[in-house]
């Protein structure tokens, strides 16, 4: 990310851990000795990498209904039946796996439910390629949910990206100003002038 690049060494030591070649190992998932797909069906190993404060996705899951869930139940072999391969689950509610790795196949992004292109980051534009993943998305969801479940998820999510989007411009906009008139603090040194790298203001 752009905005690391500025950040003290300190700042980005954790980001090498994963990514690097760590990414594309199979012990990334599978542990290195033993090699188990039980283990891999557990949500905690996403948990490796996909925490923290620059995407806190397992903290997002772990506190969401589906975490609590998992929490709760995860030594119940007759609700989480971690033997079954993915494709023959039939949980009492989704791990990271069971929707990211639906089937049973390898890769993630396939269905990916927090890309930009599925309206969590940016509101739905009506792009084609939009619309094939948020079916997509939805017909993960429906496995458990209803489709209209789902939609009037994805619509509320495009609604609260459209909220922030308006949030965030005031924002900036407000402290943009009190630079103008002299009254914000100078930046440090050692900071990227903007977290997200958009360098607003040197």
């Amino acid at each position: 990310c752009a905005w690391s690049i500025e950040r003290p060494p300190g700042d980005t030591a954790g980001c090498t851990f994963c990514h690097t070649s760590s990414e594309e190992r199979c012990s990334t998932c599978h542990q290195r000795h033993q090699f188990n797909p039980v283990v891999a069906r557990k949500s905690e190993q996403c948990k490796a990498c996909h925490w923290g404060k620059d995407h806190r996705d397992w903290e997002a899951y772990d506190i969401s209904i589906h975490g609590v869930v998992w929490q709760t139940n995860k030594w119940d072999p007759t609700q989480f039946d971690l033997n079954k391969k993915l494709s023959e689950a039939d949980y009492v509610g989704p791990t990271c796996q069971y929707c990211h790795l639906r089937g049973g196949h390898h890769n993630v992004q396939r269905l990916s439910t927090v890309y930009t292109s599925m309206g969590m980051s940016n509101a739905d534009r009506g792009a084609p390629l939009w619309k094939e993943k948020r079916d997509t998305w939805v017909s993960v969801c429906d496995d458990c949910h209803s489709p209209r479940f789902a939609r009037e998820n994805l619509q509320a999510m495009d609604e609260a990206c459209k909220d922030a989007g308006l949030k965030y411009t005031e924002t900036f906009k407000v402290a943009e100003n009190l630079m103008l008139d002299g009254m914000g603090e100078p930046m440090p040194k050692d900071l990227a002038p903007d977290w997200s790298g958009q360098h607003i203001w040197s």
